[in-house]
Order: C-alpha cells, then sequence, then structure tokens
C-alpha cells in the first residue's frame, strides 16, 4: 500500500493541507475542528497547478 501511487498522492495533498487545519477547544478531544481558509495567493497557486479542461 505505502508504494501504491494513489496512496502516495492522498498523502502528499494531506500533508500539504495539515497547516490549516485547527481543532475548536471544546473538541481538542474528539479530533473535531475546521480548516482554516487559505489565502488568495494560494488559491492562485492552485488554479495555475489545476487549469480546469473545458
Amino acid at each position: 500500500m505505502l508504494k501504491n501511487p494513489v496512496f502516495q498522492r492522498v498523502l502528499r495533498e494531506g500533508l500539504a493541507i495539515q497547516d490549516q487545519f485547527s481543532a475548536e477547544p471544546v473538541y481538542a478531544r474528539t479530533g473535531k475542528g475546521y480548516l482554516k481558509s487559505c489565502g488568495v495567493a494560494e488559491l492562485q497557486e492552485i488554479k495555475k497547478k489545476h487549469p480546469r479542461k473545458s
């Protein structure tokens, strides 16, 4: 499984957004929380890397 390309891609993407996760104080013990919004520059970078196909 560790050598599976799909698993590797999902793992990379998960680690890339790890710093955006913010646990709510009430939910800190349960692991629930939310993702902080990213900035405009980050969204523009994502759009450059993954252009929409028409």
